[in-house]
């Protein structure tokens, strides 16, 4: 069953699908939070992984980040890390408020960009029972340094300039100065960029994965907050709540869940999808199946 709801986030409207088992009549449910990439929304992946997790007896909070997809917020498009946390802690505080969640059985699931927000989250909100990622990534990993650390050190100053530009111009009536999550001549680029850019592409711009209120850019000015954000320096204040990082064996963004478990403490584990990309396990059966499995276990075990 899916029932549509709104939750507030730091004085924002939040906008949710909350995923239960069809026909339930029990007790209060264990319930996960599922937080969607960057540059997605509610009803892409998360949506996916929230009715596999109601069908094996969760309750599957989705939800749109503030400023992005039917959640409020202006400018449209701002990515705060530290907003995204603070939607992912939100999300929580509706469930321990509903009758029918149990309140001490809340987990949380992150997918890509919010497989750092929850955990981000999750080494303050000790509400968050168990934590679990799914193709992990740390945004501001991304651009202080580029997937697989390529990025030119120049590149970042360069960006923080035009950062400070585009306040200074927003203070002055212009609109607010966007960036294309994937760049219209991404087609071109493919014979120069990594596999998960050309994957990403054709998730997000076909219709694989297309949403029309994905990827719709976002406002150049998020980057002096992405800069200085770290999904994972304090992963050891999750411990002793566990965490799971499930990662596909062919992912080019495998090392960032790797280097996770690292900073991480005791309970956690790292779980390989053999033969996945990042974007595989998205929504391709043959890797979402196996993923779900283990989530399954996972909070099963812990919730």
């Amino acid at each position: 069953m899916q029932t549509n709801v709104t939750f507030p986030s730091d004085g924002l409207a939040l906008a949710g699908i909350l995923f239960t088992p069809d026909g339930h009549t029990g007790g209060p449910l264990p319930a996960v939070v599922i937080g969607h990439p960057g540059g997605g929304v509610k009803e892409q992946s998360p949506s996916l992984y929230a009715r596999r997790l109601a069908d094996a007896g969760f309750a599957a909070l989705v939800f749109d980040a503030a400023y992005q997809g039917e959640s409020e917020g202006e400018p449209r498009g701002l990515e705060d890390p530290f907003q995204r946390a603070e939607d992912v802690k939100s999300a929580v505080t509706h469930l321990t408020t509903r009758d029918d969640i149990d309140p001490g059985r809340i987990g949380a699931l992150g997918i890509c960009a919010s497989g750092g927000y929850v955990a981000y989250a999750a080494q303050t909100d000790h509400r968050i029972r168990a934590v679990a990622t799914v193709s992990a990534a740390d945004l501001g990993h991304a651009f202080r340094e580029g997937l697989g650390r390529t990025q030119d050190p120049a590149v970042l100053p360069a960006l923080l300039q035009q950062a400070g530009a585009a306040r200074t111009a927003e203070a002055r009536g212009e609109a607010p100065w966007m960036v294309p999550w994937i760049p219209d001549d991404a087609e071109q680029r493919f014979a120069t960029e990594t596999r998960q850019f050309r994957e990403t592409w054709e998730y997000y711009r076909t219709p694989r994965g297309h949403h029309p209120r994905a990827v719709q850019g976002w406002v150049l000015r998020s980057i002096d907050r992405i800069a200085q954000y770290d999904s994972f320096a304090m992963a050891h204040l999750i411990s002793p709540r566990p965490v799971l990082m499930i990662v596909g064996s062919e992912a080019e963004s495998a090392y960032i869940s790797r280097e996770a478990m690292e900073r991480a403490a005791e309970p956690k584990e790292l779980h390989v999808i053999d033969g996945a990309t990042h974007i595989d396990l998205y929504d391709r059966d043959v890797y979402v199946t196996p993923a779900v499995a283990r989530l399954t276990a996972f909070f099963g075990e812990h919730l």
